[in-house]
């Protein structure tokens, strides 16, 4: 751009950055080349910029949406100030428009009279003494900016009094509920209507607070004046229920909840409060607790009938060698199911360290596209196998698919590029795929997962290269059989020039961890997964294969029925930055590698991270020092799991957001946590998705 275009500046700070969308900073700069080198740094620091024509229009462009402003000094230094200083002036009382001065001369008045003139005219105004290096501006500009991000918090908040306070009033109302204030150091008690009437009391009769401790049921007084001296010294909240006596005799039972006022000195001044009239919520209480041990004696009676009845009918039991086989069976069923589990958990985590790293690396190396470029693949291929554990833990829980109408012949093109780097260089792909093709029903990530499966079965039956062809086919079932119902289908064909298999290895080949690779290269579950996936499709895995002539492997998948549905765009994900400030986080995980990725992640979002590598000493810094906004726990770990943390970690703070990241898809049973949960791995907007959501303001 040129200097002539370039006299005057502005710039935007990021949406999220500030709370205002509309809101802009301002730069004047009579020397294009000081304007752009302003404008390149603002760029750096995450803000936009825009011009403005000239000092009038600068000043004409001032108002409440202005974030910052940015002015070189002799932009100034003969020009008239005074509508500058009319509009500082009549700023609204929640704003202080920070100036940012660009200077030749530093120093105080004594070195730089018109810096002392310049403060007294703009205020809240920063000096930067030129030359200056680029990370002071930046400093400068983002301190500014956030300054200016509190003034607008101040302005919501101040907006939001009046009608927070009509709001407070209704609700109370609404919700039946008595106001009440006693100054701890005269014992004046303020009540409202509400709150006499709850009492006994009508609107315009005296309810002192000598009245009030009077009317507290004898049986109930003690409790009542404990509580009301454990908040009065130690400020905890207060709530107790009691019975109230009426003038009348009648007794009521009443709940009182308040809290410790101090002024700014830190001195106890007053308890406010509100009370409600609990009665009948005491009686329905009352007589549920009858119903409910009417109920439990009858489920107890019938608890045992059932148990009787379930020993006879044991005990007629003769097929005792069947029920033996079911048995080892599905005890065999769930040590597959525990083994694949444990294992798919354990990748989980070292793939959570390899996507962190990568997310962050790729931050760093933006603007060389042979690096992204690479990163990016590696990030393919993290990601494949961080959707492979997922598929590995489903199989381990027995997890439904997600099965809707799926395109095979842009699934294959897709990728095509993820295939030839799995085979490698010896290996020419073939792809023969028809135009027009059916749709069919499935799960697009467990085809994928199939589709790189038999590459690589095929890769390593050709160990001195060779050509792999995978092609689709279109057929029609005419009869019905013991594995296909009659019906269309969609055929996927994978052919090797392999060594292939004899008629006893085929037979075997889809049972799991049966493999003909040697030890080390291979787990066995690759063609009993795809002969799963192909069952619960309600299609099949066909196999075909000679010795010295190679393997065929066959898919057969029903075409799909059902209607396509136009898929909505989704809305853009906002930036991975922090809202309202950055964050004080306590990261815990037992494995240093993942916990030194995380907290990298956080550090770069701009959060401030407390590292703990075990429940008992993160329970050691949620006791002391200052208070964290957010805990990010790992579940499994020894010593002390994420839950056995996360209530403990509830019992000294009962209001801290809690996030769980686990691998497993599932918490396992009995663990009856409030927490959000984070499935591992997890990229680097989806952890700040999560922090939004439990650290922003509700």
């Amino acid at each position: 751009m040129s200097a002539k275009s370039s006299n005057c500046w502005s710039f935007q700070t990021r949406t999220k950055a500030i709370p205002n969308r509309d809101a802009v900073g301002l730069i004047h700069a009579p020397h294009g080349r000081d304007a752009q080198i302003a404008a390149s740094l603002l760029k750096e620091a995450g803000i936009a910029s825009k011009a403005a024509l000239d000092l009038s229009g600068f000043v004409d462009s001032l108002d409440d949406n202005i974030a910052l402003a940015v002015i070189t000094e002799e932009a100034l230094r003969s020009a008239d100030l005074r509508a500058i200083s009319q509009w500082i002036e009549n700023q609204p009382s929640w704003s202080d428009l920070p100036f940012v001065i660009l200077t030749n001369r530093g120093g105080g008045p004594e070195r730089n009279p018109a810096a002392a003139r310049l403060s007294e005219v703009l205020g809240n105004v920063s000096f930067i003494e030129r030359p200056f290096h680029a990370t002071t501006f930046i400093s400068v500009a983002r301190s500014a900016a956030r300054g200016r991000r509190r003034q607008y918090d101040a302005r919501l908040r101040m907006e939001a009094l009046d009608e927070g306070e009509r709001r407070l009033q209704t609700a109370l109302e609404a919700g039946r509920l008595g106001a009440w204030e006693l100054d701890l150091a005269t014992d004046v008690l303020s009540t409202s209507a509400t709150c006499k009437s709850i009492f006994g009391r009508g609107p315009e009769e005296a309810f002192t607070y000598q009245d009030l401790f009077a009317s507290i049921h004898p049986d109930d007084r003690q409790r009542v004046q404990d509580a009301h001296t454990a908040t009065a010294e130690s400020g905890e909240d207060y709530s107790v229920e009691y019975r109230t006596v009426w003038r009348d005799g009648t007794v009521r039972w009443a709940e009182v909840r308040a809290q410790l006022y101090r002024d700014h000195s830190g001195k106890a001044v007053k308890l406010v409060g509100v009370s409600a009239d609990i009665t009948d919520r005491v009686i329905n209480e009352k007589q549920q607790r009858q119903i409910n041990e009417l109920l439990e004696e009858r489920v107890a009676e019938r608890t045992r009938e059932l148990e009787q009845a379930h020993s006879v009918v044991m005990d007629e039991v003769s097929q005792r060698e069947r029920a033996e086989d079911q048995l080892r069976q599905a005890q065999k069923m769930e040590a597959i199911g525990q083994l694949t589990g444990g294992v798919a958990h354990d990748f989980n985590n070292l793939l959570m360290a390899v996507l962190g790293n990568l997310e962050l690396l790729r931050k760093l190396v933006a603007g060389d596209p042979k690096a992204e470029r690479l990163i990016d693949g590696a990030l393919q291929g993290a990601r494949r196998g961080a959707s492979l554990t997922q598929r590995l833990l489903a199989f381990a829980r027995r997890q439904d698919l997600q099965i809707g109408p799926v395109d095979l012949g842009a699934l294959i093109g897709g990728m095509r590029d993820l295939l030839e780097r799995s085979v490698g260089s010896t290996i020419l792909v073939e792809t023969s795929i028809p135009d027009h093709l059916p749709k069919v029903s499935a799960d697009a990530n467990q085809i994928e997962l199939a589709l790189l499966n038999l590459a690589v079965n095929s890769r390593d039956a050709m160990p001195d290269g060779g050509t792999l062809r995978i092609s689709l086919s279109q057929e029609e079932q005419r009869f019905s059989n013991d594995t296909l119902a009659a019906g269309r289908y969609v055929v996927l064909s994978v052919k090797d020039e392999g060594q292939g298999m004899d008629e006893a290895t085929l037979q075997k080949a889809i049972e799991p961890f049966f493999s003909t690779k040697e030890l080390g290269k291979g787990t066995g579950l690759g063609l009993s997964m795809i002969h799963g996936l192909a069952s619960q499709l309600k299609g099949e895995l066909k196999l075909s294969s000679r010795i010295g002539s190679g393997t065929t492997a066959e898919l057969w998948i029903p075409v799909s029925s059902a209607a396509e549905q136009p898929r909505q765009a989704e809305a853009p994900s906002p930036p991975a930055e922090y809202q309202d400030g950055p964050k004080r986080i306590l990261l815990v995980d037992d494995d240093v590698l993942i916990a030194m990725s995380s907290a990298d992640m956080l550090l770069d979002l701009g959060h401030d991270v407390v590292e703990a590598h075990s429940g008992k000493e993160a329970l050691e810094h949620l006791g002391k020092g200052p208070k964290f906004d957010l805990m990010i726990t790992d579940y499994s770990m020894p010593g002390m799991t994420g839950g056995e943390l996360s209530k403990a970690a509830r019992a000294l703070l009962p209001e801290l957001p809690i996030l769980i990241a686990s691998g497993y898809a599932d918490l396992p049973p009995g663990v009856d946590l409030e927490v959000a949960r984070l499935g591992k791995p997890y990229t680097q907007a989806q952890l700040a998705e999560q922090i939004g959501k439990l650290t922003s303001p509700r």
